[in-house]
């Protein structure tokens, strides 16, 4: 099972790909992408639109897997994240590819065995688990191949839920 991984954003959003075979996993890609404060909103939702649906043409993964929305106290982060978290919904959709869902904290608890990791714990484990050669250089990354991670070893009953 190939899943490609988005921790969504405006101004940062981070992709991972996997591929999970027989237990085991591999990172197949992973960064991020940044768009200007400068640019229109619908500009910035369009390249992520666009990122989205070339990675999918490129790597053709089985599953797109993304964070929930956290509601923090900024309610104007929280509108935008879920803007970008739509326009990788509809990317995605786009291409017949499934998407899941899953709660931060499901996503830490899968990667680190603790729902209340710090960003530097996600980062580690993920570099782990995966046996790069260094950890991700964007805490953006690193989430997105952590969602990526939790999808792909995710128990079937589950993946179905979290659609």
């Amino acid at each position: 099972m190939k899943v490609l991984g988005i921790d969504p954003g405006t101004a940062a959003c981070g992709y991972g790909i996997v591929h999970e075979s027989e237990g085991r996993l591999r990172a197949i890609a992973h960064g991020q992408w940044r768009t200007s404060a400068r640019s229109r909103p619908q500009e910035r939702l369009m390249t992520i639109f666009g990122r989205v649906q070339e990675l999918v043409a490129e790597h053709a993964p089985d599953a797109v897997a993304l964070e929930e929305s956290f509601v923090g106290a900024d309610a104007r982060i929280a509108l935008s994240v879920g803007q970008a978290r739509g326009a990788v919904l509809v990317a995605a959709a786009s291409a017949g590819v499934e998407c899941a869902e899953y709660a931060p904290a499901h996503v830490k608890q899968a990667v680190c065995g603790y729902g209340r990791a710090e960003k530097g714990q996600m980062q580690r484990m993920v570099r782990l688990i995966l046996a790069l050669d260094a950890e991700p250089e964007s805490s953006h990354a690193a989430d997105a191949l952590a969602v990526a991670i939790c999808h792909a070893l995710a128990p079937p009953l589950l993946k179905m839920v979290a659609r």
